[in-house]
């Protein structure tokens, strides 16, 4: 079952690049606004303050709570240096407020599937981005090693830690799920989300996965 899931990955991919229309994933060449400022939102959920921030392309940043909330914005103008002044959730676009909903569902309990949300990938390398959608296809309850990432790309000995590096420079992460991706040994390694290697846990186990590689 393990190899048919590497196979599927790697049928949907031409050039070793995913089509975006499958993932919902956006074409960089058609984002318009990279350089505009844009607004971002500041939301609760049961595991605290999240933030999001987006262009007219897609989402361009989110992140999980910090130790305050002055923290995690600096933490959102990290992910997107573009983000301009917070709105109210109410005030934002309505995909925006889906998306915030779905999160705050996700974070509850109430398990999502955020593959095919709208995501501006253009500050992404090329190869960041195969790791991305390869991300994308782990569902909530499952983990896939640094391994399995890199001999679906077709990398070379070694290639599992450019996965890591790819996944810990992730800015969309949950959405994009770098939580689910472990150590070879089931070792559970690092997380660059506030929280570090306890918020994977608690997001793994939130999300019923078996600490161990599948």
């Amino acid at each position: 079952m393990h190899g048919l899931f590497l196979a599927s990955f790697q049928k949907r991919t031409v050039a070793g690049v995913a089509d975006p229309v499958r993932t919902g994933v956006s074409d960089p060449g058609y984002n318009k606004t990279r350089n505009h400022i844009m607004p971002h939102v500041i939301f609760a959920t049961a595991f605290g303050p999240c933030g999001l921030a987006w262009n007219e392309t897609g989402l361009t940043g989110f992140v999980l709570p910090d130790v305050d909330e002055t923290r995690l914005k600096r933490r959102l103008a990290g992910r997107d240096p573009n983000a301009g002044t917070a709105i109210a959730p109410e005030n934002a676009p309505p995909w925006v407020q889906e998306i915030i909903a779905r999160v705050q569902q996700h974070l509850a309990g109430d398990l999502q599937d955020f593959a095919g949300l709208r995501y501006d990938f253009a500050s992404a390398t090329a190869f960041q981005r195969q790791v991305y959608e390869f991300a994308l296809t782990v569902k909530p309850g499952h983990t896939r090693t640094y391994g399995d990432v890199a001999h679906a790309l077709g990398l070379p000995p070694g290639g599992a830690r450019s996965v890591g590096t790819a996944l810990g420079e992730n800015r969309w992460p949950l959405l994009v799920p770098c939580h689910r991706f472990i150590g070879a040994s089931g070792k559970m390694t690092g997380f660059s989300a506030p929280g570090g290697i306890q918020t994977k846990i608690r997001l793994l186990a939130l999300e019923g996965a078996q600490l161990l590689s599948e």
